[in-house]
């Protein structure tokens, strides 16, 4: 590797998609594979145009599906690789992402959502929500950050490379369409010069050694011959995600101790809700808010306490009740009533929060 990218810190004004790819250098990210799409282009754009100074890579590929498989050969080369897509190209992402699950790879990929179902819009959703925690043919074993901001955008990229390697599950930072155009302030630094541990990569395969003689042999499959077999090796993955959860859960709450109403949402949308709920309180409402910045483990524990407390959960959200879907299995047998604020890929204003507070209370 050659000069670092950055040193010291650095105040910056520009856009969500130049962002995540300065956070990639930054994490020492060595490879981006990927496809065109909008809304998440100028990743590849922003990525491309560095990478000669610092001596990182870069392969297009004819389709989102190969992307997505070159970055699992990526990394069982051992190399910190990446990819980026969107919509269509998200669902086709799934596959090679499910036997990224079940052989434990550590991919990291950046979803700047747009509307759906298929080509839909190329501007905004919250609509790959199911799709990002759940999708592919597995389990959903998998970790998905749900930034808000420029800011969140650039840490949260740089934290999933760590928490990739670390625990070795796919990892997703799911952004959206007004982040990916959208000019904003953020601070870029060298995650080092922060004390934050670069987690290294490894080789998954062409280890120096004989196997069996040297070292241990490596086993990395995605197809198994009995139902025996698949389930034995499925409860080893389950445990080590059970086990990871704890470590990775990230949430953030205020106001919930007295709140009548308690406001969900995440990512973009959470902007409007910080903002409408210091306005509520303002007015003498009691209202507070609940975000889940990992989607997946999903902070269940927290929520629950959280909604055994009040009275209501209103969920904001631009899809039609897919981190509803998430809620509910979280607070399972609470007695709070959910209240939906629905707006499948269009924006949510402060205004219209606001409004809709008013009207549940």
């Amino acid at each position: 590797m050659s000069e670092k990218p950055i040193t010291g810190e650095k105040r910056a004004f520009m856009t969500g998609n130049e962002v995540v790819a300065w956070a990639c250098l930054a994490a020492g990210a060595d490879i981006m594979y990927g496809y065109p799409i909008t809304p998440q282009n100028e990743i590849m754009h922003y990525w491309t145009r560095q990478i000669p100074k610092y001596g990182r890579k870069f392969l297009q590929t004819e389709d989102e599906l190969s992307a997505g498989f070159t970055t699992v050969g990526g990394v069982l080369a051992g190399l910190k690789a990446f990819t980026a897509t969107a919509g269509p190209g998200n669902t086709l992402m799934q596959e090679p992402m499910s036997m990224a699950e079940m052989m434990r790879l550590p991919t990291v990929t950046i979803v700047q959502q747009r509307g759906g179902p298929s080509t839909a819009t190329v501007i905004y959703s919250q609509q790959e929500v199911t799709l990002t925690t759940q999708g592919g043919n597995g389990e959903g074993m998998r970790i998905v950050y749900s930034p808000s901001n420029h800011q969140e955008l650039f840490d949260y990229t740089i934290k999933a490379f760590n928490t990739a390697w670390k625990y070795r599950f796919p990892t997703f930072v799911l952004g959206d369409g007004y982040q990916a155009k959208l000019r904003e302030s953020v601070t870029l630094y060298d995650p080092e010069e922060r004390d934050i541990e670069r987690i290294p990569s490894e080789k998954y395969v062409g280890k120096q050694g004989t196997p069996g003689v040297d070292r241990d042999p490596g086993h990395y499959r995605n197809t198994y011959n009995t139902e025996e077999e698949l389930f034995e090796v499925l409860q080893q993955h389950f445990a080590d995600f059970e086990k990871m959860a704890p470590e990775v859960v990230e949430y953030s709450q205020d106001n919930v101790e007295d709140a009548d109403l308690v406001i969900v949402a995440h990512g973009v949308v959470f902007r409007g809700v910080r903002d409408a709920v210091n306005e509520l309180r303002e007015a003498g409402y009691k209202v507070g808010f609940f975000r889940p910045i990992t989607l997946r483990p999903f902070p269940a524990e927290q929520l629950r306490a959280v909604a055994s407390k009040t009275k209501k959960l209103l969920i904001a959200e631009s899809a039609q009740g897919q981190l509803a879907k998430l809620v509910k299995d979280a607070i399972y047998g609470s007695t709070a009533e959910i209240v939906p604020m629905f707006r499948p890929g269009v924006g949510i204003t402060t205004e219209q929060i606001v409004e809709r507070v008013k009207e549940v209370l």
